[in-house]
């Protein structure tokens, strides 16, 4: 085969539509956009929720509850996918992403407490369920919890 006997897959060399270009077309004159009125002309167009007058649903419906802006979400690590590792081993961040357990070494994980754990291991993690920390110093482990930031107790004196 030669780099002149190749062809195209079939449907990939398809002609751009491209409206307005003549009566011929099929689009041309109006473009598909039918006559006057703001839908018909280029721009802006109609604002979503608009409801012409009336006050919008998203007004009308009471505000609940708060979205923060920074969700801490935590990657999320089972107990039982611990005793992959050898008993006595400290369970950290890279051991946890070389097995895979762990998409992002910069995002924070939680230990939760789904099965069992057979081993006596040392695990580090932002954070455990109440359970899963039971179960591993059930097991003869160790619990650190990393990464938290120290609350300040200092008080500022006002100025006087």
């Amino acid at each position: 085969m030669f780099l002149h006997e190749l062809k195209s897959p079939k449907g990939s060399r398809e002609k751009k539509f491209r409206p307005g270009r003549g009566p011929g077309s099929a689009m041309g004159k109006t473009s598909g956009r039918g006559h006057n009125g703001q839908r018909s002309r280029s721009g802006r167009g109609i604002i979503l929720g608009s409801e012409g007058g009336q006050m919008p649903l998203i007004r009308r419906l009471p505000k609940v509850g708060f979205n923060t802006l920074n969700p801490i979400v935590y990657q999320i690590v089972h107990l039982d996918a611990l005793n992959r590792f050898d008993s006595g081993t400290i369970v950290g961040v890279h051991s946890l992403k070389k097995e895979k357990l762990l998409a992002s070494n910069r995002k924070p994980y939680k230990i939760l407490s789904r099965g069992e754990l057979k081993k006596a291991l040392t695990v580090r993690a932002h954070a455990f369920s109440a359970g899963a920390a039971e179960l591993i110093q059930k097991a003869g482990g160790k619990v650190e919890v990393i990464g938290k930031k120290e609350e300040k107790t200092e008080v500022k004196k006002a100025k006087s």
